[in-house]
């Protein structure tokens, strides 16, 4: 089953009024950050190229990338398929993502069923993918599909947002945070848009593209 799929604004409101009545520091996080973003994607091979080229990148950097790529016209599989190694570098891709770019236009997912399949479905066949890593999955189906229940543990912006917002003597890592995390299920993907917002407040800056 693929648990509750977030759609709209009032999901992620339902989420967050949830997080904040069982966790009071979220409760002080949502006041300061306000209404929360839907950040809902397209899904398909457009939005996990786009999340291949942001990776390790800042926003403006990743946003500079995909839209070369899209003036281009490289954002679908034949499309970059029929794109040249140098033609890609010219947009920014760097040899590795290259790669991937080239790894997931020849993986041929079925899209479709993605939507409908279990979340543990959905990363490991994601992640089978060359150059697509556990925060990309989890990115995809939290922002593709609108999963409600997925937390990207690994991201630095969420561990750091943590860090702040609990009061912990040190960002946590990966694990740790995971396992804070459990006690925001069912709704760990509001709890990372909270967190982001909140990163956002704090370090005036965007913690995610």
């Amino acid at each position: 089953m693929t648990g509750r799929i977030i759609e709209t604004d009032t999901d992620v409101a339902e989420g967050a009024a949830w997080l904040a009545s069982r966790e009071p520091r979220f409760a002080v996080a949502l006041e300061a950050c306000g209404p929360l973003p839907l950040r809902r994607r397209e899904d398909g091979f457009r939005a996990l190229l786009s999340a291949i080229s942001s990776q390790q990148l800042s926003v403006a950097s990743a946003n500079a990338i995909w839209a070369r790529m899209e003036a281009a016209g490289y954002c679908e599989a034949d499309a970059l398929r029929a794109a040249s190694d140098d033609e890609l570098r010219a947009c920014g891709f760097s040899r590795p993502k290259i790669t991937y770019a080239r790894a997931l236009a020849d993986a041929a997912l079925d899209y479709k069923a993605l939507r409908s399949a279990p979340t543990a479905e959905v990363i490991e066949t994601l992640v089978a993918i060359r150059g697509i890593g556990l925060w990309t999955a989890e990115i995809y189906a939290m922002f593709s599909l609108g999963r409600a229940d997925v937390f990207a543990a690994g991201d630095l912006a969420l561990q750091e947002a943590a860090r702040m917002l609990f009061d912990l003597p040190e960002r946590p890592k990966e694990r740790a945070l995971r396992e804070m995390a459990e006690n925001w299920a069912p709704w760990r993907a509001v709890a990372a848009r909270l967190l982001w917002a909140y990163y956002r407040i704090e370090k005036q800056r965007e913690g995610v593209t």
